[in-house]
């Protein structure tokens, strides 16, 4: 509690100025990582070498790292590397999907909708050959018997 008391001063100053201190640090590297993200840095190179290209196994590939310290199973990196694959696939499917809702819904783009005045205007004006029914369906001014027979092929 006394230590309280022996502080020095604080001023708004100093504040602002430790701000500006801790903003501007950056994250600490850390030296160790864990076994999921190693492979994750590595999985292009693991992918190299048990392609059938190269014909390593994981068990061959688990050999070579012990030698630098990592010490890892061929089955834990065949693990891993199967869940690696899978998130990214996940990933993936996400966009795709995100994709193919935005294309194929028009009304959620952001893009303007051009307008061809010239149709509008003749589009606005009445056709002789249809007449809006109540309902909203455009029926044609044939005589009655005529849209009966025509009704009645079909």
């Amino acid at each position: 509690m006394s230590e309280h008391q022996n502080s020095e001063v604080i001023t708004k100053g100093k504040i602002d100025k430790a701000i500006n201190l801790l903003k501007e640090q950056k994250p600490k590297e850390r030296e160790d990582v864990s076994d999921r993200e190693a492979v994750r840095k590595m999985r292009r190179y693991i992918e190299k070498l048990t392609s059938d290209k190269y014909g390593y196994t994981y068990d061959e590939v688990s050999e070579m790292l012990k030698g630098l310290g990592i010490h890892l199973t061929g089955s834990r990196i065949k693990y891993l590397m199967g869940e690696l694959k899978k998130s990214s696939r996940r990933q993936k499917n996400t966009s795709l999907s995100d994709d193919k809702n935005r294309s194929s819904n028009p009304a959620t783009e952001t893009e303007p909708l051009v307008v061809n005045t010239a149709s509008v205007q003749a589009s606005s004006e009445p056709d002789k050959s249809t007449v809006n029914s109540a309902k909203g369906k455009r029926q044609s001014k044939q005589p009655l018997s005529q849209q009966q027979q025509a009704s009645s092929n079909l």
